[in-house]
């Protein structure tokens, strides 16, 4: 497949090719001032042969630029994107209380200090409340965004805005230290914690973070617990030969605190900037590289079979816009950029909701329902009385798990009655998932112009995270920055932020 990618060292648009060899997707590519790249697109042709099927496109909920350059110089968002915002990060600081030496946002590095005032967040967080559909979740994030002066506001804020969801992508020692601070942010708004979480032990975070990090891990847990918040999701970074070897360790972690930690979420290392070659390729690891072992290291419990790629849950939308008439987030990412699945524990085993829930069968089920519901008002009831009718031949109730004990009918797994039983369902259920996000060497504009998680910018603009991490970050934040030695004196800033 032709496509378009980034050289990396100019980052100039070159062209492409993904091809599969030797049972793994590659991608090829050659500057004609830098030379050729090559590197691993996906380590397993047959699960990038499966996810491809269920692509779908969909349309910007806003578009704010025009194509002049072409992709990926014109973003945010341009005609070209065809994805709405899922997901917005907004960047707090790029100040840290960490000096990881994985990370691309730090500045003592950078020289500068970038945070964006308030009415800056004001005017950032009403743009994204004005796409169609409105943005219904954001993640502040950072540099370390729990150091940013007045962040229990902001979060209050966000909640004030209308955001059904507002996030935290943090390395927990804010919240270690404080249970009163975890307290705040449940009081002010926040939903989820997305917590810095490369492994069990100590070993992965000398590597990835520079210190022995796990106590402080443990502890922004438990803060986060007794401060009343509900939700943490442990985002692992994964690299090869690094913390590879305790992906399934790290699900059994969350399983095992399934009262507040409610998914796992890794992210595949991208490799920024100039590294080495050996470096790079020793340490590349793919989204299935992580279901394969995931499979491996919990002895087939979650086997493979059990992840789909993000659009696969589209007529979900479909059939909630068919039934309330309005637009509703339709999530037409691009197939290979990430992949999850949902898992339930019961008497020590993993039970993946694909071992009782035909689920391929079910989406085109829903599909048909929404456009039986789009028809008339007679198609509505057809549809509920389909659903009532036949929902259930798609759960085989033997290899359920006991909460789905409590849902009689197939409108209850939908939401539309029933509450508690969904209730139960959320409480027992553990989120699964991994999303790579792209560096300048694996880089595919097609995935590109799918993404549906944007940063948005104070010159009001909405950038997906691949292109504004490889290319329109330095320039955005040098733009709404100050030197950090001014910065220092005027905030108080010490050295070792």
């Amino acid at each position: 497949m032709k496509t378009k990618s980034l050289c990396p060292e100019c980052l100039e648009v070159i062209d492409a090719e993904v091809y599969e060899e030797g049972g793994k997707i590659l991608i090829k590519k050659k500057c004609e001032r830098h030379g050729e790249f090559d590197d691993v697109y996906w380590s397993d042709a047959e699960l990038y042969h499966k996810f491809a099927k269920w692509r779908c496109e969909g349309s910007a909920g806003i578009t704010l630029t025009k194509t002049d350059k072409g992709c990926p110089f014109d973003c945010g968002l341009c005609p070209e994107h065809k994805s709405s915002t899922m997901l917005a990060l907004i960047d707090l600081t790029n100040r840290c209380n960490q000096k990881c030496p994985t990370c691309f946002a730090n500045a003592a590095v950078a020289g500068y200090l970038y945070e964006p005032t308030m009415e800056q967040l004001r005017e950032m967080m009403e743009l994204l409340r004005s796409e169609t559909p409105p943005c219904p979740a954001v993640q502040f994030a950072g540099g370390e965004p729990t150091i940013r002066e007045g962040f229990v506001d902001i979060v209050r804020m966000a909640r004030n805005m209308g955001f059904s969801h507002i996030q935290v992508a943090t390395n927990g020692v804010a919240l270690a230290k404080s249970e009163a601070f975890c307290r705040q942010l449940k009081e002010a708004g926040l939903h989820t914690v997305y917590l810095q979480f490369d492994g069990v032990t100590d070993e992965p975070y000398k590597t990835l973070r520079g210190i022995p990090a796990l106590k402080t891990k443990l502890k922004a847990i438990e803060s986060s617990r007794r401060g009343g918040l509900k939700s943490v999701v442990l985002i692992p970074t994964l690299m090869k030969g690094v913390n590879d070897d305790q992906v399934g360790d790290i699900v059994r972690f969350a399983a095992e605190n399934l009262d507040i930690v409610k998914g796992v979420n890794a992210q595949p290392i991208a490799f920024e900037g100039r590294i080495d070659e050996s470096a790079r390729k020793e340490g590349r690891i793919t989204i299935p590289d992580f279901i394969n072992l995931l499979e491996e290291q919990t002895e087939g419990e979650i086997p493979r079979e059990s992840f789909y790629p993000i659009p696969f849950v589209v007529p979900f939308s479909y059939f909630v816009e068919a039934w309330k008439g309005m637009p509703q987030l339709e999530f037409t990412v691009h197939p290979h950029c990430g992949a999850a699945t949902y898992v339930f524990v019961e008497n020590g085993k993993f039970i993946p909701i694909t071992e009782f829930i035909d689920v391929e069968g079910l989406m085109e089920f829903i599909m048909e329902a929404a456009e039986e519901i789009s028809k008339s008002r007679i198609g509505k009831l057809k549809a509920i009385a389909k659903m009532t009718m036949l929902g259930g031949k798609f759960i085989d109730r033997e290899k359920a798990p006991s909460v789905f004990d409590n849902f009689t009918s197939f409108a209850d797994i939908l939401g539309k009655g029933n509450r508690e039983s969904l209730a139960e369902f959320h409480r027992k259920a553990l989120f699964i998932g991994a999303m790579h996000f792209q560096d300048a060497y694996n880089y595919d504009l097609e995935r590109v112009k799918s993404c549906g998680i944007h940063y948005a910018t104070p010159d009001l603009r909405i950038i997906p995270f691949c292109t504004y991490n490889a290319i329109h970050r330095p320039s955005v934040e040098k733009a709404f920055s100050m030197p950090l030695h001014s910065a220092k004196s005027q905030l108080g800033i010490g050295n070792s932020q």
